[in-house]
Order: C-alpha cells, then structure tokens, then sequence
C-alpha cells in the first residue's frame, strides 16, 4: 500500500480508499471511484515482464481483441520503492469470472493472431525462477534437495518434449481466472499479461485439463466446453502428463516461497511434498476450491501479507 500512496501521489491520483482485490506474484488495488486498477509486483526484478505485458496490452488493443487496457500515467511500467507498478481501466466490479468456454474461445482467437514485428515477445523458460523460490522457501534441507532434484528431472525431460501444436504467443498462466466479465456489457475480457512469451500453445491448455483432472476445480462438462471451444484436447496429447508435473511442480514451488508461512500453506505443501515422495506417479488426492493455493490466487480466505 506505500507504494501505491507514493506512486499515486507522483502521478496525481486520489488513492483514497484503495482496496485489495487478488494477490499472488502481482498484487491488485482497485481505485475506488477512478475505474482503475494498480498492479504491483513484489521486487523490481519482475521490470522485464512489465514492460512485455505493456507492450502486449498496446497490442492486442490494436488488434482490438477483447483484452484489458492501459490507463492511468502515460509513461508505464513505473518504478516505485524498489517495484513495479503498472495502471490499468477496470474491467469488472468485483471478481466475475468468465466460463471455460470463454477462456477457450479467447485462447483460440489469441493463438491466431500475428503479433508485429515490432514486439519481441520472451521465449517461455518454464522453469525460470522455480530453483530461486525453493532457495528461499520454508522447507527442511532433504525436502529442498528432493524438489530440486525432481525439479532437474523434469527440466532435462521437458527438453525432449515433441509438440502437437505449432508454437507462437502464449499467454502464459491461463485458467478461467484469467477472463472477466466486463462491467459495461458482460462480455468476456483476458486480463494478466505478465507470463505473455513464445512458446508451445499447449502451455496456454494444460492448467485448465490439470485443474480437472488432479485438483477437481472445474467439472467433466465444463471441461468439455474447454475442449469444444479451443478445438483441441491437451489431455490426448502424449506429453500432457510430463507438461502437467511440470506445472504442478511449479505451482508447488510458488506456493512454498509464499512470505506469511501460514498453517494453511504449511500445511498443503507438506501434503503434496508427501504425495511427490510416497506415489510420484499416481493420481493424488484432489486439492479442492478450499486449498491454500486456490485461497491465494483468487485472493479468498488465505491472504500474504503487504
């Protein structure tokens, strides 16, 4: 919240009444009354991706797709306090999430579209930053060894993976969090740019099948809708197993570095670390909508600290 006082002070805007709305790697303030959105990254190291997700806002309004908008100071990204804080027009009042049929239908017109040249999108390093959290993660020396190394496996395999789809721009975190609902006219916009790079699209599918499959989020029909309207199931895929661990695996190293340590997240990083070592190829139990990890990215009762 400092940030955002000093930042906002900087650039002229009333952030009177400022709230909270999600936290994960970038927290969300809504500026009451302005229809605007500040998004702050924890360190200053997150600086590239801002600026890639500024430069893929500019785009996509371009292409007029239906996406969010820069507003707010001219000159973005901005560096505050040792972070970075980007400003963009509200979507949506409140969380409403679009369908998976419209993730999908957004997914699709996406992969479609040609970027300019101009835009030198980052090649997608899967496993970027994954050893960095682990580093500074709550966990005892033979569980940080076991996860790194199983994090080394997974990298050397995923080298050899052989793709079904031909590779382009990928949003690079899409699930159904990531489509809201507008507040104009109820229509579905993507939003978080941040993870936008080149890469294999079957990375913009497999969170989604994942979700399904392992965690129980989204139901059979909804998945199938998923499927029906992206035109293609990653699931039949034959790399769709090792690409799931993959992210699974991430997801496990993001949620252990996660500041507060609190009982909940202790608790779920203790019970998927267990499942990695006693069953590391069998289906575990499913996490549901009151895991730590669904609490923290769609900002529930499991909050991180400032």
């Amino acid at each position: 919240m400092r940030t955002l006082r000093a930042v906002c002070a900087e650039a002229g805007i009333d952030s009177t009444g400022a709230a909270l709305v999600r936290r994960g790697e970038i927290a969300e303030y809504e500026l009451t009354g302005l229809w605007l959105l500040a998004r702050i990254s924890r360190t200053v190291d997150h600086l590239p991706d801002a600026m890639t997700e500024v430069a893929v806002a500019k785009w996509l309004e371009s292409a007029a797709f239906p996406a969010a908008r820069l507003a707010g100071p001219g000159d973005q990204p901005i560096v505050a306090d040792g972070r970075v804080v980007t400003f963009w027009a509200q979507v949506s009042e409140g969380q409403s999430y679009g369908t998976l049929a419209e993730l999908a239908c957004l997914l699709r017109r996406l992969h479609d579209l040609a970027p300019p040249s101009s835009l030198v999108l980052p090649e997608l390093r899967p496993f970027e930053g994954a050893g960095s959290r682990l580093s500074r993660a709550d966990l005892s020396d033979d569980d940080r060894e076991f996860l790194l190394g199983r994090l080394e496996e997974l990298r050397e395999s995923y080298a050899h993976l052989e793709f079904a789809l031909p590779p382009g721009p990928v949003h690079g975190d899409a699930n159904v969090s990531s489509v809201l609902r507008s507040m104009w006219d109820w229509s579905p916009v993507l939003v978080d740019f941040n993870g936008f790079a080149v890469g294999p699209r079957e990375w913009d599918l497999v969170l989604t099948a994942m979700y399904f499959e392992r965690f129980g989020w989204h139901t059979q029909e909804e998945y199938q809708e998923f499927v029906a309207g992206y035109g293609f199931d990653v699931m039949i895929w034959p790399g769709y197993t090792l690409m799931r661990d993959v992210r699974e695996l991430i997801m496990l190293t993001w949620l252990a570095q996660n500041p507060e340590h609190l009982p909940e997240i202790r608790a779920e990083v203790g019970m998927r670390l267990a499942q990695l070592r006693d069953r590391p190829n069998h289906h575990p139990a499913r996490l549901g909508r009151e895991s730590a990890y669904w609490c923290l990215t769609e900002n529930r009762s499991v909050r991180a600290g400032d």
